[in-house]
């Protein structure tokens, strides 16, 4: 019969860790500060152990005998010792056990995470160790929250705002464009909707009532395309936009609503068409490609002047910016910096675009810079990878060490989401949560960006639903919608996916228009305009009595995540604070479970006490228990059912 018992899953654990006596188990990154003592489990016939710690930095490896306790073997490390001169590191390790039988290693299974002995050997352990240093201040006030996402132009238009010489309007929100359907317009990314800077202002109630803490912007300078990460020049906001009185007076009213802002950084490369490169001569001063005198010229890499020059990914209109060039810092980051200049006016933060092609140090000036000017000020990287062992073209990158990034994009987990509610990949969703929640330091965690969707992906509901349309050319994706049939399913699946991005460490994330049930496949087509008066309002509801519930709840700030249970049916892992915890359960299959807890457990949704709980097909529950207690989830056979 499908389902497990709470206990069963998780004896199965042959490595503990503890702080002090308080266990830090699903921890792998710790404070310089810290003494973590390592204890494992071992065979019968054990007789002796060895912890194998490899400096991933360095290369050298380091080993230290364990001291036999009771059954088990322990040895405890401190962690500005274990870095010696280096403040921080990266390392990976594993536990050589020595018995009658000969020598064994335990390492991790690649497919699900589980600690296994098998034959020694001479590579490095899979078990990974994050040593950071903590942040003074961290931005503990966006624990709890929920961002929301804006592409300006496609949110809500109520400014009267200038219109680009060679834009395309469409002011008509609930048609689809004719200029959308043919791919060579789209190319121009010059079709706008009108969305502004007052228009997000003019929405700021909405977005309260539906439990918004934080907003980020995609893009507002100056630019010649609808999307603006081909800045033109920074030191203006888009005039389709607004101005710059506008940008503050919407940080000022989102502020007396509890809601802060956070723009978007795009300092890896600008336009062509730009202040800075001049490349179509828009702009009266002498950009890079006009003239290698130009004040700019040291800002790019041209490999043969003037009309070869290093691009992001190769779009020419994007020429990239040598990011260490001293001007260029100064430009960003000097007394009247650009950086300094927007978070001077009281933005909350910044996401930086492409965070991986910018060099550490470029990302550890650029969060002192910040931090200046507002001690709590979040950065947030954008990295589609586990951010603590990513490598960038060919060099480890050190976002999580304490001086560059707060946090970063949520990428692993949401494909995980999507991969096991639309297909029961169970394995990757274990992996990814074992591996993400245990290598971030919590500091990192409390501050994920969990998103479901952004700009760059296509719509959440799209992705659960029929994906007919991914095997479809261009024209007939323009406007494609799924049939009402795939349309209900893709619903009950977002309904879970939503529940999961609400209750694992992090900040969720809404990328607008998901909680009205907007579909569309990827740019263009997840870029479109807000459905204003055309929302599924039911939909928007469950957004915001999911989002009410998971504020009341403290644990979901800054409580521990521990993963229970998952197969291709349901998904169980519990967040701990103090002596509680509330146990989050996912059933994606058809069939109904019945969920047993040893003693009476509340219904975080329905404030129901009880001890049995019914876990409907494609629904959740979030039962709040004591720490210590037990439980059960098993599907319901038929004979259950007719009683």
């Amino acid at each position: 019969m499908a389902g497990f018992s709470r206990f069963g899953a998780v004896s199965k654990r042959l490595e503990e860790k503890f702080i002090e006596g308080n266990s830090v188990t699903e921890h792998g990154a710790f404070e310089r500060s810290d003494t973590v003592e390592f204890r494992i489990r071992v065979p019968e016939s054990t007789l002796g152990a060895t912890m194998e710690i490899f400096f991933d930095e360095t290369g050298k490896r380091k080993r230290f005998p364990m001291e036999k306790i009771g059954g088990k073997y322990s040895v405890s490390l401190n962690m500005a010792k274990l870095c010696g001169t280096k403040k921080t590191g990266l390392f990976y390790y594993k536990y050589r056990v020595l018995t009658e039988m000969g020598s064994f290693d335990m390492k991790r299974r690649e497919h699900d995470l589980i600690e296994t002995y098998n034959a020694s050997d001479e590579e490095k352990g899979d078990f990974q160790l994050l040593v950071y240093e903590k942040r003074k201040n961290p931005p503990t006030w966006l624990h709890g929250g929920v961002f929301y996402q804006i592409f300006p132009d496609r949110f809500f238009s109520a400014g009267e705002n200038p219109e680009k010489e060679n834009a395309v309007m469409c002011r008509d929100v609930k048609k689809f464009p004719d200029h959308l359907r043919v791919k060579k317009n789209n190319d121009k990314n010059n079709l706008f909707f009108g969305g502004d800077l007052q228009g997000i202002i003019a929405k700021l109630d909405y977005l309260e009532s539906l439990g918004v803490t934080c907003l980020y912007l995609n893009p507002i300078f100056e630019s010649s395309s609808n999307h603006r990460y081909n800045t033109a020049d920074y030191r203006r906001v888009d005039s389709m936009l607004g101005t710059e009185e506008d940008l503050k007076m919407l940080i000022d009213q989102a502020k007396k609503r509890g809601i802060g802002i956070v723009l978007d950084g795009v300092f890896n490369h600008t336009g062509s068409d730009s202040v800075y490169f001049n490349k179509n001569a828009n702009y009266p001063c002498i950009g890079a490609m006009q003239s290698e005198e130009s004040q700019y010229a040291s800002w790019y890499t041209f490999k043969k002047y003037p009309d070869s020059y290093e691009s992001w990914w190769g779009i020419e209109t994007l020429p990239r910016v040598r990011s260490d060039e001293p001007t260029y810092r100064h430009f960003l980051f000097g007394k009247n910096g650009i950086v300094r200049h927007y978070t001077r006016l009281g933005i909350a933060g910044w996401r930086l675009d492409v965070a991986d092609e910018l060099s550490d140090d470029f990302l550890a000036e650029f969060s002192s810079t910040v931090r200046e000017e507002k001690s709590d000020a979040i950065v947030i990287g954008e990295v589609w990878e586990d951010a603590t062992n990513k490598i960038s073209y060919g060099t480890r990158k050190h976002y999580f060490h304490g001086r560059e990034l707060d946090s970063v994009m949520n990428y692993p987990v949401q494909k995980a989401i999507i991969a096991y509610l639309a297909q029961g990949d169970f394995a990757l969703m274990r992996r990814t949560l074992e591996s993400i929640y245990n290598h971030y330091p919590p500091e990192a965690a409390n501050t994920l960006m969990n998103l479901l969707g952004s700009h760059d992906t296509e719509r959440i509901l799209t992705m659960l639903g029929n994906r007919e349309v991914e095997k479809l050319p261009y024209e007939k994706r323009a406007g494609y919608k799924m049939s009402a049939v795939s349309r209900k399913r893709a619903l009950a699946l977002l309904r879970l996916a939503v529940c999961i991005q609400m209750t694992v460490p992090g900040v969720p994330m809404v990328y607008y228009g998901d909680e009205a049930g907007m579909e569309g496949y990827k740019d263009p087509f997840c870029r479109l305009p807000f459905p204003w008066g055309s929302e599924d309002r039911s939909l928007t509801e469950f957004y915001r009595k999911t989002i009410k519930t998971r504020k009341k709840e403290e644990l979901f700030k800054e409580g521990s995540f521990m993963f229970v249970y998952a197969d291709a049916d349901i998904l169980c892992y519990e967040r701990r604070l103090k002596n509680e915890k509330v146990v989050i359960i996912v059933n994606r299959s058809d069939d109904e479970y019945e969920v047993k807890t040893a003693c009476e457990g509340k219904n975080v949704f329905t404030e129901e006490v009880q001890t049995t709980f019914a876990l409907k097909q494609q629904s959740f529950l979030w039962i709040r228990l004591p720490d210590a207690s037990d439980y059960s989830a098993f599907v319901k056979i038929s004979g259950d059912l007719k009683k």
